[in-house]
């Protein structure tokens, strides 16, 4: 398709196209004449991932050419391109107050109690640590076992979103990463919806949505199992 179409199907003008284009966060099309270059799906795809990062995701060129270098690079495994990607997402932690070891404690012996493994130079280790340092600033620290329960719902809401994502490499990050901007608040939404009705006089006549013989899920469990497969 030349680069009218290319425009007319993702609604992007042509100038916003050939900006891109000169950026290099679109990669060049098939040249198919002296001043004509035909292009793809491929571009299709790019171009919608680069409005939405851009558009609904509100982030800045300079972060979307990092998501797009982590997307683009080959030499680099599925987990440290999702890792690279997501970390290209996130804003610089707060810092509350005077920092102290003990937020970076808690998340250190987190990460043993659930073996997660971060991908190297993720800044995510940093900015729970920030996050857990300003509620000890503000007098509401937040326990183990609170953590281990948080740590619980997210693990769940991972294993929805990284069971569906595609086979294809490029395909899996983007879809992680347009996941990640835009689930991330419906996730928010609920949880705040579960505050209220938790809230309500009535909580106490509904049963948990939970199978009342299903167990939590707990990381002392779910290591063990993981050592078990492993022998």
């Amino acid at each position: 398709m030349r680069i009218s179409e290319l425009s007319s199907r993702c609604e992007v003008p042509i100038p916003t196209i050939k900006f891109y284009l000169r950026e290099g966060l679109l990669p060049r099309g098939e040249r198919s004449g002296a001043n004509q270059a035909s292009y793809g799906e491929l571009h299709v795809r790019r171009l919608r991932l680069i409005r939405g990062l851009v558009e609904v995701g509100g982030l800045k060129l300079e972060v979307v050419r990092r998501v797009i270098d982590a997307l683009d690079d080959d030499s680099v495994s599925l987990h440290d391109a999702l890792g690279r990607a997501h970390s290209s997402l996130m804003p610089p932690p707060v810092v509350v107050g005077r920092p102290t070891h003990t937020p970076t404690v808690h998340v250190d012996a987190l990460l043993r109690r659930w073996g997660w493994s971060l991908h190297a130079g993720s800044p995510l280790r940093a900015a729970l640590a920030a996050a857990l340092g300003a509620l000890e600033q503000v007098g509401r620290p937040m326990s183990a076992e609170a953590l281990d329960g948080y740590a619980t719902a997210a693990a769940d809401v991972a294993a929805l979103d990284v069971d569906q994502l595609p086979a294809d490499r490029t395909l899996a990050v983007e879809a992680a990463v347009v996941g990640t901007l835009m689930r991330e608040p419906v996730l928010l939404i609920l949880r705040r919806m579960a505050h209220e009705d938790r809230s309500s006089p009535q909580i106490g006549r509904r049963a948990s949505p939970r199978k009342a013989d299903e167990e939590p899920h707990r990381p002392d469990q779910e290591n063990s199992k993981k050592r078990d497969d492993a022998l």
